[in-house]
């Protein structure tokens, strides 16, 4: 479908983020343009062998890209912004984003090397500004991330209200407050539609308040007498903030142990926040300091190989060691779908004779989305026509549906990724589907993840891989036994008999051929590739991916 000039309609369009938690990439349509909303990334999993960042395929509108009028961030967290830094060459338009997100934003172009070619432009707290025919407002909320920002994106066609990652919190210790002024004057003025976060659809009440948190790591911090290491989501520096004065409260040093977090703590100080904390100590200082007057602030919450804490609990790291006595405080929540790799961490921590503290243990967390009260809340403020559920999987878009129409709004769609929505003149429906991927980052290229690429190294995962050599005369005669390696699959000391087995299966499929064909090197490659995959997938259940050297000589 191609909306032109002429096109009076308002459209909303998600490549990532709709039935799904992360990498969030949505474009709203108007009067022949595009904007675009985030461009996040997500992780890996163990589906994806050494894949660690996934993003949405942006084909859709790089093949528009003369219509793209630009990219506003709503806030700086890595599923909302991640993906810039990979793609942005392949969109070539202006960028929009409050302070601290932007600080977050230029460190990773400059990473990339494109720093010099971006436009990017700093919105003020509560600023507004045109991009096409689209005039945004961003509205101070909360969040877990200093800065987050709902959008109120007005059209010729109606106002669409994009809360981007949000929460109501009454007491959030660091940044603004939330904007119900400027909520409530929008809604008063008339909001067509509302595409908003479903995360915490499930969870009733109110999300609970930051301030909570640090009141409670004070009292708790003072229990200890180790060693204590808390890891955290490095973007929450409120959280930083709180751990450092319950830290404080408790006459301990702080030393932040992770890339990220130094990252963070930079961009943080450079617009004006933790700017009553000291510096943190780094990891190599913090050894000299007294076990009990110790505490770390480590990456890794999620359970990640690579990060701080994994590398702790496996011995790995250079600087840090815990042990009996010590304490890891996980404050954070656990992301669906990052259940084994944490629980695995955990353990290892056990076996080290660490005490573990978790958000069920204690009150060491609160999460940055929204309860159900805070959702109906914002739907009296800004009273819609239209909901849009995003940011959540499919059971949490028909929640999220569900509970807007009881608080009284007309329309709600339950869509996912792809689904163009028009969302005026008219009642809201969806009138078109556009093609939808997934890209990830391979070391230094990124490639589809449905890639032939991919799909051989799952399958090099589960099944192994064989490579056999076959060499022949130019009559197609056999000069010696075939050489086989099968790696993930035969242990050639201790598997000889099944390793010959397989030789001996090639060697028999090529002599059972007619000379005449044997003189074919296509059919002699293909045959001993089927022989090596039968006798493989009889002597061991595998289909390997398998390759053929064929030499004549």
């Amino acid at each position: 479908m191609t909306i032109t000039h002429q096109d009076s309609g308002l459209y909303f369009l998600p490549l990532g983020g709709v039935g799904e938690i992360g990498m969030n990439l949505s474009l709203y349509g108007c009067g022949g343009k595009w904007l675009m909303v985030d461009l996040g990334v997500s992780f890996g999993d163990d589906t994806m062998p050494m894949v660690d960042v996934v993003m949405a395929d942006p084909s859709w509108i790089e093949e528009r890209r003369d219509q793209l009028v630009g990219l506003v961030i709503t806030h700086g967290h890595e599923d909302h912004l991640g993906a810039v830094q990979y793609l942005w060459k392949r969109l070539r338009c202006p960028i929009w984003a409050t302070p601290f997100s932007a600080s977050i934003l230029k460190n990773k172009l400059h990473e990339a090397g494109i720093h010099n070619e971006v436009e990017l432009n700093i919105v003020p707290l509560g600023g507004r500004f045109k991009a096409g025919p689209f005039d945004v407002e961003m509205i101070s909320v909360t969040h877990s991330i200093p800065e987050p920002n709902v959008l109120a994106i007005r059209t010729s066609a109606g106002t669409i209200v994009h809360t981007g990652d949000w929460k109501f919190d009454p007491d959030p210790l660091l940044g603004l407050p939330t904007d119900f002024e400027a909520l409530r004057r929008v809604g008063k003025e008339g909001v067509l539609a509302l595409i908003g976060d479903s995360t915490n659809v499930f969870t009733k009440g109110h999300s609970g308040s930051e301030s909570r948190v640090r009141a409670s790591m004070i009292e708790l911090f003072g229990r200890f007498d180790g060693r204590i290491a808390v890891s955290c989501f490095a973007t929450n520096v409120a959280r930083l903030e709180s751990i450092a004065l319950a830290a404080q409260a408790n006459d301990r040093s702080v030393a932040l142990v992770g890339r990220s977090l130094w990252r963070i703590d930079k961009a943080a100080r450079e617009n004006g926040y933790l700017a009553d904390l000291p510096p943190f100590l780094t990891e190599h200082d913090g050894g000299y300091v007294p076990k009990d007057k110790m505490l770390y602030i480590c990456t890794g919450s999620q359970g990640e190989p690579r990060a701080a804490l994994a590398r702790i609990a496996s011995g790995d790291h250079p600087h840090v060691t815990l042990g009996k006595g010590d304490t890891v405080i996980f404050s954070s929540r656990i992301i669906p779908g990052n259940e084994k790799e944490i629980y695995r961490l955990q353990n290892d921590l056990v076996r080290l004779g660490v005490e573990l503290v978790t958000e069920k243990d204690e009150f060491v967390h609160v999460s940055g989305h929204p309860g159900r009260e805070e959702m109906e809340e914002m739907y009296r403020l800004i009273r819609p026509r239209i909901s849009v559920p995003v940011h959540g999987e499919a059971r949490h878009l028909q929640e999220h549906a569900r509970l807007a129409r009881a608080c009284g709004v007309a329309e709600a769609l339950e869509i996912g990724d792809g689904a163009m929505v028009r969302l005026a003149p008219g009642p809201a429906e969806v009138v078109d589907h556009v093609p939808i991927g997934r890209l990830c980052v391979d070391g230094p290229r990124i490639v589809r993840l449905d890639s032939e690429i991919l799909r051989n190294r799952r399958r090099m995962v589960f099944n192994g891989s064989a490579v056999v050599t076959v060499v022949l005369d130019k009559f197609g005669k056999l000069l010696g036994d075939p050489q086989l390696t099968a790696l993930g699959l035969l242990d050639s000391a201790h598997e000889a008999e099944e390793h010959d087995a397989v030789v001996e299966a090639v060697r028999d499929a090529i002599e059972e051929l007619p000379v005449k064909v044997r003189k074919d090197d296509g059919v002699v490659r293909e045959t001993a590739r089927l022989a090596v995959r039968r006798s493989l997938r009889d002597s061991h259940g595998k289909k390997p991916i398998t390759d053929v050297h064929l030499v004549r000589l």
